[in-house]
Parts: structure tokens; sequence; C-alpha cells
């Protein structure tokens, strides 16, 4: 077992969303150690500059790096657009890097070719077309549309995540005429895996809810093996970080994972 292969996977987001990554890589590879970091005092990232976006994930990525990380892991939709290049050439060969877009697109060329699929996300996702500029470089005849839905990850932040509230939010977005009859509606943030159900109900389950949590998990999974690099050692305790502590991300913690989470704050900036 070398040391690289023993060293931790660094997770980060803007805040809980990335948690349903978490928690899926914890179920896919439970023998693996995790070093999360939400960025609470940033979020959401959606509505941020590609310029603010890039500085918060270069200073997480170095502070993953001083943790010793192999791999970092941008579980956020509008870091992995905005930031995953930049984040790629400044880690270099010290890491690996992914992120949770290409392991959708990776699906979406299996299972959708010639179909007309949906998508959700923040402004910054959907702005940034990358999702748009993957499927045509595929050549595969996928119809992709995408709306940007803002509310939706402050309101998940906030606790709505089941009610007439979020059923009202959730309805608003889904009956846009811009998503009109898809076969597949593909979550583009990794905070929507927690109204999954709720958007499910709302197509009554007639339509696959492409959830990127657990195809970002498998893909890892894949990842891991190919270059060699599973944990086959000592499996160390999980550490979660967050910028700015708040209730409501320890409570979320203590609920993906099933047990008291200690959070430590770490200021992003010193």
């Amino acid at each position: 077992m070398s040391a690289v292969s023993s060293a931790p996977i660094g997770i980060f987001d803007s805040g809980i969303g990335g948690l349903t990554v978490a928690q899926a890589v914890k179920r896919e590879l439970p023998g693996e150690q995790i070093i999360y970091f939400g960025d609470t005092a940033h979020l959401p990232y959606g509505d941020k500059s590609t310029a603010a976006i890039q500085a918060y994930s270069i200073k997480i990525t170095q502070m993953l790096l001083e943790k010793g990380c192999k791999l970092i892991l941008i579980a956020c939709n509008s870091a992995s657009a905005a930031g995953y290049e930049l984040v790629r050439e400044y880690v270099g060969k010290k890491a690996k890097v992914l992120n949770v877009i290409d392991p959708v697109i990776d699906y979406l060329r299996e299972h959708y070719a010639g179909k007309r699929v949906g998508l959700i996300g923040t402004k910054q996702t959907v702005n940034s077309s990358v999702y748009e500029h993957r499927v045509e470089a595929l050549n595969s005849g996928i119809c992709l549309f995408s709306l940007a839905t803002p509310l939706l990850v402050p309101m998940i932040e906030e606790g709505f995540i089941n009610g007439e509230i979020s059923e009202k939010i959730i309805s608003k977005y889904l009956s846009d005429p811009v998503l009109e009859r898809p076969e597949a509606i593909i979550l583009g943030c990794t905070h929507y895996p927690l109204i999954k159900s709720a958007i499910q109900e709302f197509y009554d389950s007639q339509v696959e809810v492409i959830d990127s949590s657990e195809i970002v998990a498998r893909a890892l999974n894949a990842y891991l093996g190919y270059n060699n690099l599973y944990n086959r050692g000592i499996q160390e305790k999980d550490h979660f970080m967050v910028s700015d502590f708040t209730a409501s991300f320890e409570s979320s913690t203590k609920h993906f994972f099933g047990k008291e989470v200690h959070l430590e704050q770490v200021p992003l900036w010193d």
C-alpha cells in the first residue's frame, strides 16, 4: 500500500449540497477517508461571478492539498463550471482533480443519445453553457434545454425541502415552457438531490431524474480503481470543515452521516 493511496479524498462545495455527493461517496467507498469543506460564508456560489468562484476554489484547494488529499472532488456544479480547469492547473501533479459534470455527460452519452433532456441549475451553471458545450461535443443527437432555478439553493439551505413553499417553487420552475416534454431531467446542482422526490412527484415518476451525486460516486470508484488509488490500510476519521459555522449545516451533516459530526470552522480568508 502506497502513502498516496492511503491519503484522504477532499470534497468541497458552497454548503450542504456537496454533502449529497459526500454521502454517496461514503456509500460507494466506505473504506475511504473524506475531508469535506463547505464554504458556508460565501454560499450560494450560483449567483457569484466566475472570478469570485475561482478565487474561493483555489483557496479551498490549497487547504485540501495541505491536508494531504490524494484527490480533490469539486462537488459543486457552479465551481465545476467556473473553476475546474483552473483548479486542475493549480494542483498539477500534487493530486487528482475531478468535477461533477463530466460523469453526468458520460451518463447522457450512454443512455440518452437522440433524446430530449432538461437541466435545472444555478445561474452560474446554466449561463456558462458548460453542459450544452459538452453535449454538443458528443455529437449524439441529444437535445438539451436548460433553466436557471436560483431560488432552489437558498430554499434548501433554509430547510424548506418538504411542504407547501417548496412544492410551489418547484412546480413554478418545472412548469416553465423551456422544460416541456423532457425524457430526463438533470439535477444540475448538488443541492437538488435533497428535493429529488418532489421533482419525481411533479413528473409522476414518468421522467428519469438524473441525480449527479450517485453517478459521480460510481465514477470516482472506477477512477480510484483504474489508478490503483484505493485505500487498503487503516481508515482515518472523516473530517468536516466550514468557512462559517451554522447550526443548520451541523444538523444536516449529522442527518446525512447518521452520527455526531464535529465541524471545524476554518475562515477562508486569513
